[in-house]
């Protein structure tokens, strides 16, 4: 049964031109980035730095899965697409919510 799992979860790969492999690799691989980012993010917040950069990088580690596969894929559908517009859109507004959060939370510690 593994067997038959693991040939599906390839054949995906073959059909669309992406490695589930390398995209899981690329997409569990990329969380640390994230988090040294967003650390980074709220350091340089709490200084009154700019934040450009960090939030720059965390940007790039969270869709860079997905620049993979609109990189390498071909023929993938249509809703694909919109699935990970919507899945980037909340992902993206619950990490500046949280960051948000976070931020205010560090200034009203520093005053």
């Amino acid at each position: 049964m593994l067997e038959s799992i693991n040939q599906w979860f390839l054949s995906l790969g073959a059909e669309y031109g992406v490695n589930p492999y390398i995209f899981g690799g690329i997409y569990i691989g990329a969380i640390p980035f994230f988090l040294l980012s967003v650390g980074w993010l709220l350091r340089n917040a709490k200084a009154g730095k700019s934040t450009l950069l960090p939030t720059m990088c965390a940007g790039f580690c969270f869709v860079s899965a997905y620049i993979y596969l609109a990189i390498a894929g071909r023929n993938i559908p249509i809703w694909v697409w919109f699935f990970l517009a919507a899945l980037v859109t909340y992902g993206a507004w619950s990490n500046i919510r949280q960051t948000r959060r976070k931020i205010a939370a560090a200034k009203a510690d520093r005053i």
